[in-house]
């Protein structure tokens, strides 16, 4: 199912891009495809790394949204919930702790590996908001909580979308590696 990003449910068009702020990643370009090292395809895979330029004065915290657009359902089905980032040019590095992460799609709190049905193409939001206010929520805190928070809060959203197809998960097996270093 496409569905429109919580970004429309918490922020409109006004707010989108105000005052230059912007999201982007060294890992894809927007629109891009994800890199299978942040997706269940690796095994050690992590969260791409984000760059954001500096949100409007006033904002007081970010908070980053990301969610599969394409999943099955009526409600978003989150990847990662992030709140109590500087209010200022900044970044996540790539597999960077956040300050604080609510519940995922799986009801943890880190980044969901992307991991689409085999041959269907999913596209995944990363959005982020920069608040008026610093959200008091604990770590762990749901979708809910956090946008009943962002509601009437929001100075500024920026958006990025990747795109990922989900892939069959190759075996590693030692006895392909022993053969090779023979030949």
């Amino acid at each position: 199912m496409k569905r429109a990003p919580v970004l429309a449910e918490l922020a409109g068009e006004r707010e989108l891009g105000r005052g230059g702020f912007t999201l982007s990643s060294a890992a894809f370009s927007d629109g891009g495809e994800l890199d299978p090292s942040f997706t269940a395809i690796e095994e050690f895979a992590v969260a791409p790394p984000l760059e954001w330029t500096a949100p409007p004065p006033g904002s007081q915290e970010l908070v980053l949204v990301v969610e599969d657009l394409d999943a099955p359902g009526d409600k978003p089905v989150l990847h990662w919930l992030v709140w109590g980032l500087a209010p200022q040019r900044g970044a996540l590095l790539e597999g960077e702790a956040p300050p604080r992460a609510g519940k995922n799609g799986q009801g943890n709190s880190e980044w969901l590996l992307p991991d689409p049905p085999l041959g269907e193409e999913h596209r995944y939001a990363f959005q982020l908001f920069a608040v008026d206010l610093p959200l008091t929520l604990m770590p762990g805190a749901d979708y809910e909580e956090v946008a009943k928070n962002l509601r009437g809060h929001v100075l500024a959203a920026a958006m990025i979308t990747a795109r990922f197809e989900g892939h069959e998960v190759e075996e590693w097996d030692a006895g392909d590696w022993d053969s090779d270093a023979e030949d």
